[in-house]
């Protein structure tokens, strides 16, 4: 084990952060390094050690005063933490040779050294769909549901056909569409609403695969979607201010509704080739 004390500057240096940072670090609390005779700051082994927790846990998507509260917690499992975020940054890594590698025969393909297969073209679209939302929710959705059945999603991308992923495309601008429709008709439980849900269910079986859909899962994506401003930001940007909101009332009570679900989302097959058209710009009141 290292002795040595450092000056703010070299462990700045020597973690690849600001000076800057490293005093907002004591600011909020989060290091608490010791004073020389002369008042400069010395920080010792276990403030560096401190220091990478708080930088690996800022990596994993969590917040200074998250990282805090679990630091002072003698029950937060620091090594599981890492272990999910390993498992992201895994399969991120696995995504990402992947687009290197269609990039690559792109470039090729253009410079005439070799002919691109469709299936090569969307190999790389899928991998760069993949490590988009590894880098974005997967950590968090590793947390809440396991490796396993994120890999599975993952898989489960991977493995869409051509024919599959199109479908999959116009069915995400066809649930937009079909949002704006029903929150004109201003009903979550309407008809519009209805076949919204039924069109959302099916979107998330081309993501989940079949047998791993339940109305009860489709349920707590919906309160999640409200909870998490990345996902509410999605919906209200492309639908209006309210669209979130709107959507999780008109899945809570669709999934809620008895046979709704597994009769539904084998009706939603069809959604993508009748994409429904917003009639009116009404809100869903706040």
């Amino acid at each position: 084990m290292e002795s040595r004390t450092y000056t703010v500057g070299e462990l700045a240096r020597l973690a690849g952060v600001t000076v800057r940072a490293l005093h907002h670090f004591e600011d909020t609390g989060l290091l608490q390094p010791e004073r020389a005779t002369n008042g400069y700051r010395l920080y010792g082994h276990d403030d560096v050690v401190r220091l990478q927790q708080i930088l690996l846990l800022r990596s994993c998507g969590l917040t200074l005063a998250d990282i805090r509260s679990a630091l002072e917690k003698n029950a937060f499992d620091y090594r599981a933490a890492l272990e999910r975020h390993l498992a992201t940054l895994r399969a991120q890594q696995q995504e990402l040779d992947k687009l290197v590698e269609t990039v690559e025969k792109t470039i090729a393909s253009l410079e005439g050294r070799c002919t691109m297969t469709d299936k090569e073209r969307f190999e790389g679209m899928k991998a760069a769909h993949i490590s988009e939302n590894e880098k974005r929710f997967g950590a968090e959705a590793r947390a809440t549901y396991g490796d396993a059945a994120v890999d599975a999603a993952n898989a489960r991308v991977a493995s869409l056909t051509e024919e599959e992923w199109v479908d999959k495309e116009a069915l995400e601008g066809a649930i937009i569409d079909a949002l704006e429709n029903a929150m004109a008709e201003g009903d979550p439980e309407g008809n519009a609403a209805q076949e919204l849900c039924a069109m959302h269910a099916r979107w998330l079986q081309l993501h989940w695969g079949e047998g791993t859909y339940s109305r009860e899962a489709h349920a707590a994506l919906a309160e999640a979607y409200v909870a998490d401003p990345r996902f509410t930001a999605y919906y209200d940007e492309r639908a209006g201010e309210g669209a979130t909101r709107f959507l999780r009332d008109a899945l809570k009570a669709w999934c809620s509704r008895e046979h709704g679900v597994a009769e539904n989302a084998v009706e939603a097959e069809g959604a993508v080739a009748r994409p429904v058209r917003c009639t009116s710009r009404r809100r869903y009141p706040n």
